[in-house]
């Protein structure tokens, strides 16, 4: 045979051999997305070296406090293949219906409101357990230790001020609670009843913890002096109090109240002699048809970049983010001032303090 063919024919088979060599198996294991009780490899990055979810075009049914978490919903729909449907419901609501049905979940997914709320599901055996991953980045009083409930953020308690109007009656701008517990403020003070608002229920139970059962109670029989009627919607002291009927407000405090403020040549204040704040509750409902797709989305909430995306959508300052490393808007929220709250008798003590708030403020 020719030299120069023989040449050839060994090029190509070696050629052939390192190719085959090179093909071998390289695929990677993949650690699960964790399921309660399970570890997560630390050095596995979410996202990067997870395998990527397929849901088949399946329907992810959350019951949410609002629609305006659509942004975020959609962009997770489209990363694991599946559709989301939304029903709004107040806490409260969710409870009783739940409990009227025998238990039977209305969704898989639980998205915001009060965590007492979903304390209270917990204790009625209504929420699935799970640990997502990344958990432990977040600060541990926003997150149930048994694994029922997590946090999407803070809802922190401000005040709304009409300085025009309290300048129209030569009273002083307040920057405290116990200025506001002032007789001089006497019917020019709105909040929504507890029992529905969550924020005020933060409010009344912030208080507590601030002052101490006995005090707290003297005080709030005193700022109940200056409330005329109590709001049945949570947005009836900012409408109220943009509307002119009342000087101040007792409200959420984030971005979205800054922008009214701005808007309507009004004020929110940051209570100077503390801050109540109430954990927003993410849960899965118990038995529903949904469990894994729930348990992926809260996995993909709390990833960075998502944290990032409800801050802008809920209007969140820094300070009320829940997990480490993550940012949100500059509202001048001073995080020291955040009253030492006991979230663990969030839940257990609402009945007991609604009934006593009930007697209280009887006939408003």
């Amino acid at each position: 045979m020719n030299k120069k063919i023989l040449l050839i024919i060994l090029l190509i088979f070696s050629m052939v051999i390192y190719t085959a060599c090179t093909k071998e198996d390289t695929k990677v294991d993949i650690p699960p997305v964790g399921d309660v009780g399970e570890s997560i490899d630390d050095d596995a990055q979410v996202g990067d070296t997870q395998e990527k979810l397929d849901f088949n075009g399946m329907t992810m049914n959350v019951v949410t406090t609002s629609e305006k978490y659509v942004e975020l919903f959609d962009a997770f729909a489209a990363e694991v293949n599946a559709k989301v449907e939304f029903l709004s419901m107040s806490s409260g609501e969710v409870i009783a219906r739940i409990e009227a049905e025998g238990g039977k979940p209305m969704a898989d997914l639980w998205f915001g409101g009060g965590v007492d709320a979903f304390m209270a599901a917990k204790e009625s055996g209504l929420l699935e357990q799970y640990r997502p991953i990344e958990i432990d980045k977040v600060d541990s009083r926003f997150v149930d230790q048994d694994g029922y409930w997590s946090s999407k953020g803070l809802t922190v308690v401000g005040f709304l001020i009409n300085e025009e109007l309290l300048g129209e009656k030569n009273l002083p701008i307040p920057s405290t609670w116990a200025e506001i517990a002032d007789p001089i403020y006497k019917d020019e003070i709105i909040m929504a009843n507890p029992a529905i608002s969550g924020t005020n229920y933060g409010a009344v139970k912030g208080i507590l913890d601030m002052m101490g059962e006995d005090k707290g109670w003297e005080y709030l029989s005193k700022l109940n002096d200056n409330i005329p009627f109590y709001g049945k919607r949570g947005k009836d002291p900012e409408e109220k109090t943009v509307a002119g009927e009342f000087a101040i407000g007792i409200i959420p405090a984030d971005k979205g109240s800054f922008d009214v403020a701005e808007k309507n040549n009004l004020s929110v204040v940051y209570p100077e002699d503390g801050i109540a704040w109430v954990p927003e509750g993410v849960a899965i409902f118990k038995g529903g048809d949904g469990v894994d797709i729930a348990k992926a989305f809260i996995d993909y909430m709390l990833r960075d970049e998502n944290q990032k995306i409800l801050s802008e959508l809920d209007g969140k300052d820094s300070a009320q983010m829940i997990k480490d490393g993550v940012s949100g808007y500059d509202l001048g929220l001073p995080k020291e001032r955040l009253i030492d709250q006991d979230i663990s008798t969030f839940g257990s003590m609402r009945e007991e303090i609604l009934n006593k708030w009930e007697e209280l403020t009887k006939g408003k």
